[in-house]
Order: C-alpha cells, then structure tokens, then sequence
C-alpha cells in the first residue's frame, strides 16, 4: 500500500478547515499516516459540521439547552405487565411462536466502572453460577426456544471498544448456547470530540483524532448500515425488542410486552419502573399535546420532578429502563431520514494532544461530546405504548463498583436471588433462610416451568437448603 500523500490529505482537511490535524504527519510513520488517513475519511463530514454547529450555539452560554417547557405535560397511561389479560398474553405468544420477534442487544460498553477490563456483557454477576451478563440473557432467548420452537434473531451492538473481545468471547463460549447464524454483531458508530474555546476537531495521539461513542440511539445508523434491517426482514421479524446488557432482569421478550404492542397498534413501546424519588438519575416519560417523549432526569427542572400528584404519587414518576418494541418497518423508515434522531451534546474533559506534542488531561470540561438517543424516535411515532413492570420484577442495572450502595455487583446479585427465592417460593417450592438460589435462565422462562418442577417433585420435598442453581428438567 502506498504511503499517503501530504498533499492529498492536506486538501481533504483544507477543505474542512481542519488543517491543524495534520500537525505531526512529518513524524509519523507510513502505519501513522495510513491510520490517520483512514480515519479522516471514514468521517461523516455533513454530520460533523451539524455537531460543530451545535456546538458554535452552544459556546457562549452556560453550556446546557433551554428548559424544557413542561406545562400542561403528564405522565402517560401506563399499562402493567403483570395484569394477566389473556388476550394480551395469548398475542405475545403467537408472534413468538411464529418467529416474528427479534432483538437488539446493546452492549458497547466497558466494564471500567466496574473495575473490570473487558465488555461489561463478560462480567460475571450469576449469584450461584457466576455466569456472565451475556450467559444470563443470551439464556432467556434460548428459553424462549426451548418453549415456542423458535430462534429469536440476535443483533449484538458493540462497539469500538468491545467488538474484538465480544467475538472472541462468543467464539469460546459457544455463543452462550446460541446457534452462530442467530446472532449478528454490528458496531456502533463514533462522533469526533470539538473543543469548546473553538470549535475545532482534537486529537488525542498524533495519529488519532479524539473521538466518542454516538450514543445508544447511534445502533439504528450502525444496524442499518450493517444490514441488520434486512437480515431480520428476511427473517421474517415483525417486531424487534431492545434492551441494555446491564440488566439482567430485563424482560424484553415478556409475552404481555409483547402482545401490547401489538394489540395496542404501537409502533415504539417502552418500558417503565415507578419512579419514587425525585432525586433517581432516571429519565422520566412524558406526554403532552398528543406527542410522547422521554425527558432525561438532567433535564428535568428540581421543582418538576418533586412533584406530586393528590395521591402522593410523583407527577413525572415513569422512569425509562431502555426496554423498547417498535415496528422493524417503523425503524426501516426512521434510518431512512439522517435527521429522524436529533443530535445532543455534553460538555466533558477529553484528553488531548496540544501543539507541543504533549498529552493533556483536562482538570475541567474543554470539549463537547454528541450522542443520539433512541427514545427520541417516540415523538415520530403515532402510537407509543408504555408499560409498567415493578424494579423487582425487571430492573436491576449494573452500573456501580462493589461497595457501591446501588446499582452495583452486590445489589444486582441480591435482586436476582430475590426474584428466584420470590417465584420460587410462589410455585411451591420453600428456600431455607439465607440460602442463595439462582434460575437457570436457559431452561426456565416463567413459573409455568417452576410449577412443572414442583409438580415433577424434582427437588426433594420441593425445598431447597443449599444454594444452587434451579434447572428445569
């Protein structure tokens, strides 16, 4: 491969007015010069004009958007997942069976938080097993088999970051049970850093422009873009779910999530736990004029999201947990429109190389970072639907180091043993006090198979006095 030009490269940067990227290229090697090359014309330069645009607006104010005007908005009608309507029920089990539901799994992120190098989806968290994330959830779709007969096509977003070490941990893991051709990987999208004081693109190596992930809304450009579209529409697919890989009681596939959406004639359903305290980092869901959309607890004014209705209940109470259905067409047409997601952007501390050639990290917020986020596709929808499942029953997120009072490996492992002791215990089967207890999420789906093992007196005088993980036979 022929070394690139200073020429050629400098023209492409000219034209963008980003010439300074160029500032170390005498003393890179060919391999240097080819990566950076490579990556200044990988760029969507349309796109990172409207990031500098943003920006540019953005510089001279306090760095954060306008509030929100919130007046006359409401927390919409929220159905429940656990209402046991047969007919909901019934819908959610004939798209299962017939194979039209399929799933995106996001899972971009590192386990840094955590303490731990590798995808998050790696970490293990099986309170008994120590399965991993992805061995928790990759088991609730082969569950999903085992009962319907049917595979459910997995789109796996990954990310700069993880995709390598996500293939390779596929690779030896036999895909947690999966067949290979269920699943498809696709890589999530990246938007370069702009300095705040100028405008300009940073780089943070002398070969490398400083770039970040474009949020979770970015899989619907990413997934398009590697097909995925197209693989579940030759697949038959209907209605795709998706969910984040840091909660392992995530219920995307519930039957009565399902048959809602359905039956409700919604293009983008979602998800909500009950929100209790005004100060819980969660976006709420809001709906006004018609229109319904999700508004992130950052933007949410102090005074709103304190307040409470004559019941006591919060007025804003319904937290996104980033579980959704939409129609796949529904999505065919909003990655069919560059502008359907709009643009955001956080002003952050980004490393960067100065001048001099020397590597500087920030004490404060210098650059601007943008993002998508999928829940801004409610707006275009014409039905949204939203659906309450308690926190106990299908969150709990792993977001926190040990110690951590929430959200962390202990508290994630203490909700999985609850739930496990709480449905097993309903089915009939006792669990002595402060043993743990784990279902087996490939062979267990819901408690029509805890009640056929109690039945079957598979477990000696249907108590358990030993942790263990419950396997259905």
């Amino acid at each position: 491969m022929a070394t690139p030009s200073l020429s050629t490269i400098h023209e492409l940067t000219a034209a963008v007015g980003q010439s300074h990227l160029l500032a170390f290229w005498e003393q890179l090697d060919a391999a240097g010069r080819h990566r950076l090359e490579d990556q200044l014309r990988s760029f969507d330069w349309n796109q990172i004009a409207a990031c500098q645009q943003l920006a540019a607006s953005r510089q001279h104010t306090a760095a954060k958007a306008s509030p929100l005007d919130l007046s006359g908005a409401r927390t919409p009608p929220c159905h429940s997942l656990s209402s046991g309507d047969p007919a909901v029920i019934e819908a959610g089990k004939d798209a299962l069976a017939a194979g039209s539901v399929g799933a995106i799994l996001v899972a971009g992120g590192q386990g840094t938080r955590l303490g731990f190098e590798g995808p998050k989806g790696t970490f293990p968290i099986g309170p008994v097993s120590r399965a991993t994330l992805f061995e928790l959830l990759f088991g609730s779709l082969k569950a999903v088999e085992r009962r319907y007969g049917r595979r459910v096509p997995l789109a796996i977003m990954t990310s700069t970051a993880t995709e390598t070490a996500t293939r390779e941990f596929l690779n030896q893991h036999q895909y947690c049970g999966l067949a290979p051709q269920q699943v498809l990987l696709f890589r999530q999208g990246t938007l370069p850093a702009v300095d705040a004081a100028n405008g300009q693109l940073l780089l943070d190596a002398p070969d490398h422009v400083a770039v970040a992930p474009d949020g979770h809304g970015g899989m619907l450009a990413a997934l398009a873009a590697a097909g995925g579209l197209d693989w579940f529409a030759s697949q038959g697919v209907e209605t795709v779910v998706s969910f984040q890989v840091d909660n392992p009681l995530a219920r995307p596939l519930d039957p009565e999530f399902i048959g809602r959406h359905r039956l409700t004639a919604a293009t983008f359903s979602t998800q909500i736990v009950p929100k209790t305290d005004p100060a819980e980092r969660v976006g709420v869901v809001v709906e006004k004029n018609g229109i319904t959309r999700v508004v992130e607890y950052s933007d949410l004014p102090d005074v709103l999201a304190a307040e409470r209705l004559a019941n006591g209940q919060l007025r804003f109470h319904a937290g996104s947990i980033a579980i959704h259905a939409f129609d796949r067409s529904f999505l065919e047409q909003a990655a069919a429109d560059a502008d359907s997601l709009p643009l955001h952007l956080a002003h952050k501390k980004v490393p960067f190389i100065n001048a001099d050639g020397q590597h500087v990290e920030p004490s404060s917020p210098n650059a601007f970072k943008f993002e998508r986020f999928i829940f801004d596709l409610m707006p275009l929808s014409e039905q949204v639907t939203v659906v309450e499942v308690s926190a106990a029953e299908g969150f709990a997120p792993l977001k926190n180091p040990s110690g951590t009072a929430s959200d962390s490996p202990d508290t994630v492992q203490r909700a999985l043993v609850d739930y496990a002791r709480r449905h097993l215990e309903a089915a009939g089967i006792t669990v002595a006090d402060g043993i743990d207890v784990e279902l087996d999420a490939a062979s267990i789906l819901d408690d029509d198979d805890l009640r056929q093992l109690a039945a079957a007196g598979s477990l000696p005088g249907n108590r358990i006095a030993r942790p263990q993980v419950v396997r259905a036979s």
